[in-house]
């Protein structure tokens, strides 16, 4: 079989998970939504099954993914639902949707059935993408309160910029209008996004929604002292497949990107864009190798990569190779190819899955 794989580390995301919720003792929904962002829902669900207060999700298909595993914690649609079916497995599956537009108030007025539902209300703080204004907020509470078996307990909004630490006025800003009108309402806070839990502890968020940290990646622009307590839980593996030997002057790849600067051995690794590489990961971006630092040496191609082994004399066919996990950082790999660890994990593909 190819030689690529990733590994998830079940028991490091469980660690995660619990440092999330000591440093906010609160509930804490565990964010799976991607396929629990490229590492499997199911199976991280059922892995944190008996630690987790509950679990987020985009869409009602991840949710009945989840059910049907036989998940029978709170699951909170984080996007709501798009239309009157999506609702009415919500009331079947006792889904938590949250409301976030005045469409979905109507439909939720028009099909309220006959069963018990529990809504989040969703409030546009500063983020701009969903969710009632202030000043619409109230009437939007109204209206739900106004349904007899539609409960609302918890006021949602999304911190657009926790990410940038504590010195953050427009954070500080979402949070105090959070806090007002959640008060006003009487209704619980959901605040804390992974960022969040790691900086800002001490936030009125009674909820907090840890995703990203779950997996074991920063959520902060820059390095942290808490996120260097997490485990990473995703490794990308593979194998060296072919070493070829070059003089000085012999360009490597598609468009020739990396030139030979003297005679030079070349690994070829099994793994591409296809699986999961990013194609724009310069040449430099580190790869490990029988456990020494190699650089990428040319353009990325769709199930191979090539890497100059100068720096690890002793690898050859067969030699293994972590393109990012326990030893080499999805962060630092993201920082290098100019993106972020979520679309490393997210963007995993055709390469198998295997568990521990």
């Amino acid at each position: 079989m190819r030689p690529s794989f990733v590994s998830i580390d079940l028991a490091a995301l469980q660690h995660n998970y619990a440092l999330a919720k000591q440093l906010s003792p609160s509930f804490a929904l565990a964010v799976v939504k991607a396929d629990a962002y490229g590492h499997g829902a199911v199976a991280c669900a059922n892995a944190l099954a008996q630690q987790a207060d509950g679990f987020a999700v985009s869409c009602v298909e991840e949710a009945l993914q989840l059910r049907n595993a036989g998940i029978e914690q709170p699951i909170v649609l984080l996007e709501g639902f798009f239309d009157a079916e999506d609702l009415q497995q919500c009331h079947r599956q006792q889904l938590w949707p949250v409301i976030h537009a005045h469409w979905q108030l109507e439909l939720l007025e028009q099909h309220a059935g006959n069963q018990a539902l529990t809504c989040w209300l969703k409030l546009d703080s500063g983020m701009h993408r969903v969710g009632f204004f202030p000043h619409e907020l109230e009437q939007a509470c109204a209206r739900l309160r106004n349904l007899p078996l539609v409960e609302v307990p918890v006021l949602m909004t999304h911190l657009a910029r926790a990410d940038e630490g504590q010195q953050n006025e427009p954070t500080a800003m979402q949070i105090g209008s959070a806090a007002v009108l959640a008060h006003r309402l009487g209704l619980q806070l959901s605040l804390c996004n992974s960022a969040a839990v790691l900086d800002w502890q001490g936030m009125p968020s009674l909820w907090t929604r840890p995703g990203i940290m779950l997996y074991g990646a920063n959520p902060m622009l820059n390095a942290h002292p808490l996120a260097a307590q997490l485990q990473p839980v995703m490794s990308f593996q593979s194998q060296i497949i072919a070493v070829r030997e070059l003089p000085a002057g012999q360009a490597v790849g598609y468009g020739g990107r990396f030139v030979t600067r003297e005679p030079c051995r070349i690994g070829v690794v099994a793994a591409g864009y296809a699986d999961g590489y990013p194609r724009h990961a310069p040449d430099g971006t580190p790869v490990l190798v029988a456990g020494q630092r190699v650089a990428l040496a040319g353009r990325v191609s769709m199930d191979m990569l090539t890497v100059d082994l100068s720096a690890a004399p002793q690898a050859t066919v067969g030699s293994p190779v972590e393109l990012w996990g326990k030893q080499l950082a999805a962060d630092e790999i993201a920082s290098h190819a100019n993106t972020i660890a979520y679309c490393l994990f997210t963007g995993i593909k055709r390469t198998a899955l295997a568990y521990s």
